[in-house]
């Protein structure tokens, strides 16, 4: 798909300019949708935007491709991970004790420091110093922090849960995996979970301007890119496929409904076919 198609209409000069610049070794529905999008928020005046999507659908690599964006048409981006704001594995084990076993697992919500997310994300739009977290996944745990520096004109959060909502307490009700059956079959997990959607995640979502939908195919898709991702960690702290499935099962309620409701609500949708190729976007307020 030509940049062109994929905005459906003819791009202005500054997108196309930036897009012949992008890193040429990521893939080219990559670099259109970061010119793309870049050249759209600044247009808007956009200061706060959230990327979401299942595991796998390229959220690190669009930040990364928007930040060089940003270095191409002088706008200062700063990219957050809502994985480095995961609570430390001592943090979980207490959650776990306390309310439910599951909650020793990182990713799902309730399992991150939100507060802090959203003071960073306020804080880099301030001149000065900011202090990020650094988790470490092959340990489980933070490993150190990272120094980022104010002011951003742009700073954008991106991960899989970015723009998920909480859901009527009927729809956790039934099990929907055998995760769920074998390990949570009374719904106290389901329940924390939820209410951590209907409370901290819901603010830090309003406090974004703009929000961008990695629509996945299914759920099939992204347990095979997540194995994918896999491969590309150090052999020993590789998961197996039957442990992708275990893992992405915790995700999988909320990756659905996501699939359901952020189509009509994201400000932006793209939507990525079985080959990770982008088959279509929309713009809710047109294309740039």
């Amino acid at each position: 798909m030509h940049l062109g198609e994929l905005a459906n209409r003819t791009p202005n000069p500054a997108v196309l300019g930036c897009y012949e610049r992008l890193d040429a070794s990521a893939p080219d529905d990559y670099r259109q949708l970061a010119a793309l999008l870049l050249e759209d928020w600044r247009s808007r005046r956009i200061s706060k935007a959230g990327i979401g999507g299942g595991q796998g659908a390229g959220k690190s690599t669009l930040g990364r491709l928007i930040v060089e964006a940003g270095e191409i048409l002088d706008v200062r981006v700063q990219v957050l991970s809502i994985d480095d704001f995961y609570l430390t594995r001592a943090e979980r084990e207490r959650l776990a004790q306390q309310v439910h076993p599951l909650l020793a697992t990182r990713g799902p919500p309730g399992t991150h420091a939100i507060s802090m997310a959203r003071r960073t994300l306020a804080a880099l739009l301030r001149p000065g110093e900011v202090e990020i977290p650094r988790f470490d996944k092959g340990i489980d745990d933070r490993a150190g922090r990272t120094m980022l520096h104010g002011p951003a004109d742009l700073v954008v959060l991106e991960g899989w849960c970015v723009g998920a909502g909480a859901a009527p307490c009927s729809e956790s009700a039934a099990p929907l995996n055998a995760l769920e059956r074998e390990l949570d079959a009374d719904g106290r997990w389901r329940r924390f979970v939820n209410a951590a959607l209907a409370d901290e995640y819901v603010r830090l979502n309003q406090d974004l301007d703009a929000l961008v939908f990695l629509q996945v195919p299914g759920l099939d898709a992204v347990r095979r890119w997540r194995l994918q991702q896999e491969g590309e960690r150090p052999p020993a702290q590789r998961m197996t496929a039957t442990q992708v499935r275990r893992f992405v099962a915790h995700y999988e309620r909320i990756t659905q409904r996501m699939l359901v409701t952020l189509p009509a609500t994201a400000d932006v949708v793209v939507e990525l076919d079985d080959e990770h190729r982008v088959a279509g976007l929309r713009f809710a307020a047109g294309p740039p």
